[in-house]
């Protein structure tokens, strides 16, 4: 009776195990018809999205000239986390809500002092009140001020610091090494010095069918296509746009990346299961 009854239990630990290698090819054909599917969706998609770069008109050499001069010059901070500052106060920069700046009035520290600009674009300046600074590049803050204390101090020398460049905002979002918000330390940005301060594509990046996206005062949003690949590597400047605040950079993922990480949850628990069977078998044949 106990051969027998070890016979059954034998027998029983095979059906088991056949029934498991069975529903584990049911799940790998699945699994095969979905990735299929998947992949054609993607590269028709892919394809739509080459053609649409194909189209876009080349920009003038006068855009070009300007994003090469503000090439040579940094001209991002990473919001989040503080990244070190770097010796870059262009003079053009204008103004604007969450900037912190320096007053300097020689030989009148009663008139110096630091400011943060509030969310109506004022500081609230000695003497003086409610001082409105949006828009104003620091030069031209540095006048204001001047024709301001000129009834308290003889021939003022006034100069202004901007310390905290964070009224200017854009995103670099998507495969980078550093994807986030980013505080802008000049008026617009060219894509590529932007790329470069997010850490640069990464190896799942597909860097020909990035996305440049700009919202307008209206709520509406406009879309350019991006050749990251020939920016960076071809040397190509046809596509390196100026970002200017809010703008959105998007590098999408590879249609191989997006496939791995589609196969990666489905097939683990698969190799788990193939890893089972075969300790029961091994069991089993014991």
């Amino acid at each position: 009776m106990i051969k027998t009854g070890l016979g059954n239990l034998k027998n029983s630990r095979t059906r088991f195990i056949s029934r498991r290698m069975e529903m584990v090819k049911l799940n790998k054909f699945i699994l095969l018809v979905l990735l299929v599917t998947f992949v054609s969706n993607v590269q028709v998609m892919a394809e739509d999205e080459v053609k649409v770069i194909e189209s876009q008109p080349a920009v003038s050499s006068a855009v070009t000239s300007q994003v090469a001069n503000v090439s040579k010059q940094p001209a991002l901070v990473m919001a989040e986390p503080v990244r070190p500052g770097v010796s870059f106060d262009p003079v053009k920069y204008t103004l604007g809500p969450d900037d912190v700046i320096e007053i300097t009035v020689m030989r009148h520290p009663e008139f110096s002092g630091i400011y943060p600009v509030n969310l109506e674009g004022k500081i609230q300046y000695k003497f003086v009140g409610d001082l409105d600074v949006k828009g104003m590049t620091k030069d031209e803050l540095a006048a204001k001020i001047k024709d301001a204390i000129t009834a308290y101090v003889i021939s003022p020398e006034v100069s202004v610091t901007i310390l905290e460049f964070k009224s200017k905002v854009i995103y670099v979002v998507g495969e980078v090494g550093r994807p986030g918000k980013y505080f802008m330390r000049s008026e617009s940005i060219p894509v590529r010095e932007a790329v470069v301060e997010a850490g640069l594509p990464t190896l799942a990046a597909a860097m020909r069918r990035c996305r440049l996206i700009t919202p307008d005062a209206k709520g509406r949003v406009k879309t350019k296509s991006v050749d990251l690949y020939s920016i960076l590597y071809g040397g190509n400047l046809k596509y390196n746009y100026d970002m200017r605040p809010g703008d959105v950079l998007y590098v999408p993922a590879t249609v191989m990346a997006k496939i791995v990480r589609v196969i990666n949850p489905v097939t683990a628990p698969i190799s788990s299961l193939n890893s089972g069977d075969s300790a029961a078998t091994s069991l089993a044949t014991r």
